[in-house]
């Protein structure tokens, strides 16, 4: 299908500190190409990296993010970030309910719908994660769990402008595992997806930007990010390293 752009978001995770981030930023702007037309390519940091990431990429056509949002805008939340903070440092994306977060930090679909419904309130772009276990895929459920989760994540969300949402498919037992999901596997539940956000939110649904995420990296991102309805890639491990993101750039060139 035609419609939606590709976009390349990068997943520190808990990595790098302050310093690192900015000298990782130098070096990825030292050496990265143009981007091909269409593509965006944006880091997921950790809160704390923020500012160093507005100081050494303003003026790149690299973009920056966080990796998780409060749903409340201001108020006593210890060790919560708000979309307001967000905006101040420039982050344009925030990472909403990441399979790790709601493993290990028990988000639900209600709490990752209520992040959802605030970060697009204030402007800030969700990515939202579904995707299932390895339990849930060997049942052959993984169809109807993950757009179960796709519904319960996105209550209440209304949509005008594709733009402000974007949505990732991540196969639970694929991340950081070396195992990946093949091209057709990525397809088939990102065409579900798309189809799912076409009946939830309308037309604007199906221009919806859906990516894939788990265990990409250089050798295997072109042929996931060439299906029809993927349209890129959250990823993890391959985002650490500069050559690594840099490959990955390429092989979508």
């Amino acid at each position: 299908m035609t419609g939606p752009s590709t976009l390349l978001a990068l997943n520190w995770k808990m990595n790098k500190t302050p310093s690192e981030a900015a000298a990782w930023a130098r070096e990825l702007l030292a050496s990265l190409p143009a981007l091909p037309a269409g593509t965006a390519l944006a880091i997921m940091a950790p809160a704390i990296d923020l500012p160093a990431l507005q100081t050494a990429l303003t003026g790149s056509s690299v973009q920056y993010g966080a990796q998780d949002v409060s749903a409340h805008a201001s108020g006593a939340y210890t060790g919560e970030t708000s979309t307001a903070m967000l905006q101040d440092v420039g982050a344009r994306f925030a990472v909403v309910g990441h399979s790790e977060r709601r493993e290990y930090h028990a988000e639900s679909s209600a709490v990752v719908a209520a992040k959802t419904r605030a970060a697009m309130a204030a402007g800030v772009v969700p990515i939202v994660c579904v995707g299932e276990g390895l339990a849930v895929r060997e049942q052959g459920e993984h169809v109807n769990y993950t757009l179960d989760q796709l519904r319960d994540s996105l209550d209440g969300v209304t949509l005008t402008d594709p733009a402000s949402l974007v949505v990732a498919y991540e196969p639970v037992w694929a991340i950081g595992t070396g195992k990946t999901a093949t091209a057709l596997d990525a397809e088939e539940l990102c065409a579900a997806i798309r189809t799912a956000l076409t009946g939830l939110l309308g037309d604007a649904g199906a221009q919806v930007q859906v990516l894939y995420g788990g265990s990409v990296k250089g050798g295997n991102i072109a042929e996931i990010c060439g299906q029809p309805n993927v349209n890129g890639a959250l990823v993890g491990g391959a985002a650490l390293e500069v050559q690594s993101v840099l490959d990955m750039v390429n092989a979508l060139a």
